[in-house]
C-alpha cells in the first residue's frame, strides 16, 4: 500500500551515455555526481542506466530500444522521474516522452532546480527565473504536452521559487517575461557598479574564491573573514556572491568574494545566465582557485573550473592554486606530486586551519601590488596628506618625526598612492 508521502517523493532513475570518443570523466563518475545533484534537489535515486555508443541518438539520445528498457525499469521500480546526465534537445525530449510515461528532465533542468532552491538575493532569483524560461521556451511543444510534463505537477524541474506561479503557455508571453527580467538584471548590475565605485576609488584590492562546487570555498571564506556564511557538505551550498573585508599579515586590508561553484557539463546558457553572479570574479585583482584535494576527480574538476573561467573571459587573471581538505588525505604523497605539477600552489585545510598562515603569506605576496618603502618630508601646511596615507587601505605610515622644516614620514606605499606624494619623497628604501 502506498502512502501520500510515497506519492510526493521524487523517485529517480539516472541515465548516462559513455561516448566512444569521450575523455576525462568516466560515465560512472559523472553519474555519481548526478546522483549527488539529484539528492541535493530532494530526490531519491533508485538506480542508473548506462549506454555505450559512438554518438548520441539524434531522436531519443539513447536509442528507442534503450528508452523502452528505461520505461520498463521505471514501471518495475515505481520510479516517477528520469534524469539524463546530458542536455537533451527539444526533439529528443519530445520523443523520449512518447516512450517513457514519467517526468523526464536533464542535467541542466536539475541544476536550475537546485539554483532556484538556493537563490536568496533578488538578483539570484531573477537570474534563475530568466535561465529557466530561456531553457523552457524552445521545449514548449505545440500542444503544450512538454510544458505540462516539465512544468506541471510540482517537484524537480518545475520552476520553483520565483517560477511557481502559473507559466503562460503562449510563447509571446514568455518572451515578454524574459525581456522584463533582462531589464531588471541590467538595473541590478548598474546598481552594483555604483556600489563598486568607492571600492575602486579607495584602491581596495579584491580577491575572488573560485572552484568546483563543494570544494570548501565557503569554509575558507568563513575561516578568513568570520562571516558565518552557510558552509555545508553539499553541492551548490553557495549561490549568491558575498564580499567581506579581512586583514593580511602586513596589516593591509583586502576584500574577499565567495562565488557560486562550478561543475562539469555546465551548459553555455547557464554560464551566460549567471555571468552577473560571477561578476565579482571578473573584477577581482586575483583569483583563488580552491580545489578539493581528496576528491577522486581532482584533475577533472580543476579542468572544468578553468574551462568556465575561460568562457567568462577571466582565464588569464592571476590565480593562486589552493588545495583544500588536506586533513582527508591518508598520506602526503599526492601533495608532493601536486606541488611539483602546480608550482606556487598552497595546501590547506580550511576546516582545521592547517596551512592558513602560509596561504595568507602567499596572498600577501602574490595577490597584492608590491609596496615601496619611502621617506617623505611633508611641509606642515600639507600635513593633511599624512592622514590620507594613514586612511589608505594600500599604504601604511611606519614612523613620523617632527622637524623644523616639516614632518619626516617613513611609509610603505603602493604606486597609485606614491604617485600623489612623489614631490615629497626624499629617499626610496629597499
Amino acid at each position: 500500500m502506498h502512502t501520500v508521502t510515497d506519492e510526493l517523493v521524487e523517485k529517480a532513475i539516472l541515465v548516462g551515455l559513455q561516448l566512444g570518443s569521450s575523455g576525462g570523466w568516466a560515465v560512472e563518475d559523472s553519474l555519481n555526481e548526478l546522483r549527488l545533484l539529484a539528492e541535493s534537489a530532494g530526490a531519491v535515486v533508485l538506480g542508473s542506466e548506462i549506454q555505450r555508443r559512438e554518438h548520441p541518438d539524434p531522436s531519443h539520445f539513447v536509442g528507442e530500444g534503450k528508452a523502452q528498457e528505461i520505461a520498463r525499469l521505471c514501471e518495475e521500480q515505481q520510479a516517477n522521474l528520469v534524469i539524463f546526465d546530458d542536455q537533451l534537445s527539444p526533439s529528443q525530449l519530445r520523443h523520449l516522452e512518447e516512450v517513457i510515461p514519467v517526468k523526464i528532465i536533464d542535467r541542466t533542468a536539475l541544476i536550475l532546480d537546485i539554483f532556484a532552491q538556493r537563490a536568496m538575493s533578488r538578483e539570484g532569483k531573477i537570474q534563475v527565473e530568466l535561465a529557466q524560461l530561456k531553457y523552457m521556451l524552445p521545449r514548449l511543444a505545440g500542444q503544450g504536452t512538454a510544458l505540462s510534463r516539465m512544468g506541471g505537477g510540482g517537484g524537480i524541474g518545475t520552476r520553483r521559487g520565483p517560477g511557481e506561479t502559473k507559466l503562460e503557455t503562449d510563447r509571446r508571453h514568455i518572451r515578454e517575461r524574459i525581456s522584463e527580467l533582462e531589464k531588471e538584471i541590467n538595473t541590478v548590475q548598474a546598481n552594483r557598479q555604483v556600489q563598486r565605485a568607492p571600492r575602486k576609488k579607495n584602491a581596495v584590492p579584491l580577491a575572488a574564491l573560485v572552484g568546483y562546487t563543494n570544494s570548501g570555498k565557503s569554509t575558507l571564506f568563513n575561516a578568513l573573514t568570520d562571516a558565518g556564511v552557510l558552509a555545508e557538505d553539499r553541492l551548490f551550498a553557495t549561490l549568491d556572491p558575498i564580499v567581506r573585508k579581512f586583514t593580511l599579515p602586513d596589516e593591509r586590508e583586502i576584500l574577499l568574494a565567495d562565488t557560486v561553484g562550478f561543475i562539469q557539463k555546465l551548459p553555455h546558457e547557464l554560464v551566460a545566465a549567471f555571468r552577473g553572479t560571477l561578476e565579482e570574479a571578473r573584477y577581482a585583482d586575483v583569483l583563488i582557485h580552491v580545489a578539493d584535494v581528496s576528491h577522486p576527480q581532482l584533475i577533472e574538476q580543476c579542468a572544468a573550473v578553468n574551462e568556465v573561467l575561460s568562457e567568462i573571459g577571466i582565464g588569464d587573471k592571476p590565480i593562486i592554486m589552493v588545495f583544500n581538505k588536506i586533513d582527508r588525505l591518508p598520506s602526503g604523497l599526492l601533495l608532493e606530486r601536486l606541488k611539483r605539477d602546480f608550482p606556487g600552489s598552497v595546501a590547506i585545510s580550511a576546516q582545521t586551519g592547517a596551512g592558513l598562515d602560509e596561504f595568507k603569506r602567499v596572498l600577501n605576496e602574490r595577490g597584492l601590488p608590491k609596496r615601496i618603502a619611502v621617506d617623505l618630508l611633508i611641509p606642515y601646511k600639507e600635513a593633511g596628506i599624512i592622514a590620507e596615507i594613514r586612511d589608505s587601505s594600500s599604504s601604511q605610515v611606519e614612523q613620523e618625526e617632527y622637524l623644523a622644516e616639516g614632518i619626516r614620514v617613513k611609509a610603505l606605499m603602493e604606486q597609485p598612492d606614491l604617485g600623489r606624494v612623489r614631490r615629497f619623497v626624499t629617499e626610496t628604501r629597499d
